[in-house]
């Protein structure tokens, strides 16, 4: 895991806003304050420490199920003295959302997210088989997310119940129809205008999301309002895990019975150590990146929760020796930082 450059120290305080903001990402500052029962000058200044400190960041993302993204997970091999390149290479692409070198670092593991199928198939057929030095790539499609997305993680667990729903939002409208043919909904260009800003800033005030959209403000308010209310969009917190003392980051490949899956992907979604958990294919067919204290509490999140699950007939664990990318941010010095513009 990657390691502050200067380390910041968070407290309770810190922490309680941060689970705050992964409840709900454009919360008034108003509202959390009165909700964490300090002063909106004290919410603000902290939210501003967090994010200038590169520990935090507040992002706005389409939900890719929803609006027809192709989501895969890739596995690239390298040779030893060429992972790292190829890793930041595949990080400024702005269709990868994560990027982490793992398995002694000669394997890459990323998120990709192409708005469409020929992006998707370039990546994976041309540009990367054509990369000097790649001696591999498995790409697994995401069939069903666990947690992650809209889902919350648990692993912060600072407030209060009652504290909790006050911040809660109320249930977003259920999709069209159950299943595969679940209506998709189709981003126009003003949307996707709205999407890159809030992919930077997932709290950018709505002067800003109206120039980037060319909508007037009140429209680009209701723009955002409808995207989130249809399950188009949502807003997630990136942060640095080793800021929280968590020190310890690896991906799970697991093996479950299919008649188990369901199962199996629910047990891991309540795991306050898994913040991503997904149904892929491929000969594992499930996936989670799993967040611990240190390596003897990933030692006791295997033997004693994961061994705890019936269905799992075998789980590889790959430890991340470095994070490149989180969730569209880079990682540089411990820190998350905005990408260089998309060419």
């Amino acid at each position: 895991m990657e390691s502050m450059t200067t380390p910041v120290q968070l407290d309770g305080l810190d922490r309680a806003l941060m689970q705050a903001l992964m409840i709900d990402g454009r919360a008034a500052f108003s509202r959390i304050a009165e909700v964490l029962e300090v002063s909106d000058q004290t919410v603000v200044r902290r939210y501003r420490r967090l994010r200038t400190s590169g520990l935090l960041r507040v992002i706005g993302l389409p939900l890719g199920n929803r609006v027809g993204l192709f989501e895969s997970w890739l596995r690239v091999q390298c040779a030893p003295d060429a992972a790292l390149a190829v890793a930041e290479a595949l990080a400024r692409r702005p269709d990868i959302s994560w990027v982490k070198l793992g398995s002694g670092g000669t394997e890459i593991h990323c998120l990709t997210k192409a708005r469409t199928r020929q992006d998707r198939d370039g990546l994976l057929l041309d540009k990367l088989p054509r990369t000097r030095r790649v001696t591999g790539v498995s790409a697994h499609t995401i069939l069903r997310v666990y947690i992650g997305g809209p889902a919350q993680w648990s692993g912060l667990d600072v407030l209060r119940p009652e504290q909790i729903a006050a911040l809660d939002r109320p249930a977003a409208r259920p999709p069209v129809a159950a299943g595969p043919e679940r209506e998709r909904y189709v981003l126009d260009e003003a949307e996707h205008a709205l999407l890159a800003v809030l992919a930077q800033d997932g709290r950018a005030g709505y002067p800003e999301l109206a120039r980037a959209s060319g909508l007037s403000e009140s429209t680009a308010r209701r723009r955002l309002e409808r995207l989130r209310e249809l399950r188009a969009l949502y807003f997630d917190v990136e942060f640095v895990p080793s800021a929280l003392g968590f020190e310890a980051e690896a991906t799970l490949t697991l093996t479950a019975a299919p008649a188990r899956l369901a199962e199996v992907g629910a047990a891991l979604a309540a795991h306050p150590e898994v913040p991503f958990a997904a149904a892929v294919t491929g000969t594992a067919n499930l996936m989670a990146v799993v967040v611990c204290r240190d390596t003897d509490a990933l030692y006791t999140y295997m033997t004693e929760r994961i061994g705890a699950v019936p269905g799992i007939q075998h789980v590889e664990v790959i430890p991340t020796l470095r994070n490149i990318k989180r969730a569209g941010m880079l990682v540089e010095g411990g820190r998350l930082v905005d990408p260089p513009p998309a060419p």
